[in-house]
């Protein structure tokens, strides 16, 4: 790979060398499934590594080589989306954003060209709704750089893939806010909606709210991170766009937010000093990516009142420094591999693969953050855990009412 003009060789130690770090990473990230991908070779040329599992693992059946293709750019570009969105300022970093936005939409023409040897699974089996709603995130999160730029046959082509996943019956978890993502693209690019699979998902969350900012995967709690995989940032965002509609969505609009900020100081009091987190529940290969809510809350400037931006920041810096530098982490042509800490197979239950990983990517959401803001030229604060376990007299936390 080429020298990246966001590159630093330095430890992070300012906010501008953190940025230079995450942008480091974001390149690393995106540079082989967008490359690939705009070529039309990301079938050739991505390796699709895989646990076999265990019996009684969760999963989907299916071969990955149906799904994983469409699983990293879904999953890379809805990490990515705000950070391409940016306005030009015509630094070194915006020619690279630049060059990764044209990537971008000529990775979508090649996904989406039914006449592509790169046209990805949208509707056969399972796996595909679930990636389908990530792209319609990344697209919703990025309507200048994903959508407005896009030719009309792409365009077309995409709202044409897109309806093709409602095919697939969500199930009753986290899954109904996949239909709802893919529904509110649909709206978003002046499509008929179907009502049912944009609101069901909504609805039931609501119903499944436990407690102190955080939602059930269904009627039940599940111990993992998939309020931060899935469940806030897809219905944060989804009532975004609907929570004008009635004073119901309206009142959970307010609640989901004020959940999210909760949820924010939650998992910032998770991280060590070192990057590490409890490694709790299902899909822990998704790496950094279970701090998507913390990263959320950032780039929404929904951080907790006492939490300052460049807390957050070093948070979150360590957090990716911890999952994407242990030795084996990448392979000798810069794909990801399964682990949480460098490659870890077994981690990976039977419906990760190699195309799962790329979740990590939506860590990097403040990269959406103009590189003046505060999150990014605050100092670097210490985090909840570092100062309390120095000694530091801190407030004391309380639940959210």
């Amino acid at each position: 790979m080429t020298p990246s003009p966001c590159s630093s060789s330095d430890a992070p130690a300012t906010g501008a060398q953190d940025r230079a770090y995450w942008c480091e990473v974001a390149r690393r990230l995106a540079t082989p499934v967008l490359e690939a991908l705009a070529r039309r070779q990301l079938r050739a040329e991505m390796p699709v590594e895989k646990n076999e599992g265990r019996p009684g693992d969760p999963g989907y059946p299916g071969d990955p080589l149906e799904h994983s293709h469409l699983e990293a750019f879904g999953r890379l570009l809805a990490g990515l989306a705000p950070w391409l969105e940016l306005v030009a300022d015509g630094s070194p970093e915006a020619l690279e954003r630049a060059r990764f936005g044209a990537l971008a939409r000529a990775a979508l023409d090649a996904a989406t060209d039914p006449a592509s040897p790169d046209f990805l699974n949208f509707a056969r089996g399972r796996q595909p709704l679930p990636d389908s709603a990530f792209l319609a995130q990344a697209v919703l999160r990025a309507p200048d750089a994903l959508w407005r730029q896009l030719p009309a046959r792409v365009a077309a082509q995409l709202v044409a893939a897109l309806r093709s996943s409602r095919a697939i019956p969500p199930s009753n978890g986290n899954w109904l806010l996949f239909a709802t993502m893919v529904e509110l693209f649909l709206q978003h690019a002046g499509e008929p909606r179907d009502e049912r699979r944009l609101f069901d998902g909504l609805a039931r969350h609501r119903e499944w709210y436990v407690g102190d900012g955080v939602y059930g995967d269904g009627p039940e709690f599940h111990w993992d991170y998939y309020n931060s995989f899935v469940i806030q940032p897809m219905l944060v965002e989804a009532l975004d766009f609907v929570g004008e509609e009635a004073d119901a969505w309206r009142t959970f609009r307010a609640q989901a937010r004020a959940r999210l900020t909760r949820w924010a100081a939650i998992q910032e009091r998770l991280i060590a000093p070192d990057g590490s987190f409890p490694i709790v529940g299902r899909s822990i290969a998704y790496r950094c990516g279970a701090f998507q809510g913390l990263a959320l809350a950032a780039l929404r400037r929904q951080l907790p009142a006492d939490m300052k931006p460049g807390q957050a920041r070093a948070a979150l810096t360590a957090v990716i420094r911890r999952t994407l530098e242990a030795p084996g982490t990448w392979d000798d042509k810069g794909w990801l591999r399964i682990g949480l800490a460098g490659r870890q197979p077994r981690l990976g239950e039977n419906y990760i693969s190699t195309g799962s990983l790329y979740l990590c990517a939506t860590a990097l959401l403040p990269l959406g953050l103009p590189a003046n803001d505060p999150f990014w030229t605050e100092p670097a604060a210490p985090t909840t855990w570092q100062q309390g376990w120095a000694g530091q007299d801190l407030v004391a936390d309380h639940h959210l009412a």
